[in-house]
């Protein structure tokens, strides 16, 4: 497919302003630690070249799941977001509806992986680390949801 973009990615590069949800995750890109906390979820997470239908990348399905919980969405309120919310998908790293997107299964999966090996516990930890060591926040970053299900919040 080429890389031609169409005229709705044009229009949207152009308009006047930022939404809050597009200053949000613009403040979100610059202050997680995305490449430490990848290389912690890497090993769990499967690779292509099996046979069957190809994981999503690992920054995509990521960036996802943070947003689920920003946002505080379901799996498929995750999913419908990401056909219907513009900026949502390119937080993601989907360029398009047209490319393939996940549904809330494939959600739910990563979610459960983050889970079975503890990983968000370590993803809190790696983030409350960095914001002290950039110095950006003395109090770091808390979890509101007692299982620990990445859900950041970006204390004063």
């Amino acid at each position: 497919m080429c890389n031609q973009r169409s005229f709705s990615e044009l229009e949207y590069m152009v308009k006047k302003r930022l939404t809050r949800r597009e200053k949000f995750l613009n403040e979100m890109e610059s202050i997680i630690p995305w490449s430490r906390l990848l290389s912690a979820i890497e090993p769990y997470y499967p690779t292509s070249g099996r046979v069957g239908r190809q994981p999503i990348g690992l920054s995509k399905m990521f960036r996802i799941h943070c947003m689920q919980n920003w946002f505080n969405y379901s799996d498929r309120q995750m999913e419908d977001a990401l056909y219907e919310i513009e900026s949502i998908r390119r937080f993601s790293g989907f360029s398009s509806v047209l490319d393939t997107l996940p549904d809330e299964t494939t959600i739910l999966n990563f979610r459960h992986l983050l889970e079975e090996h503890k990983l968000t516990e370590e993803i809190l930890t790696t983030i409350n680390v960095y914001l002290k060591e950039q110095g950006l926040k003395e109090n770091g970053v808390r979890s509101c949801n007692p299982a620990f299900d990445c859900n950041f919040t970006v204390l004063n």
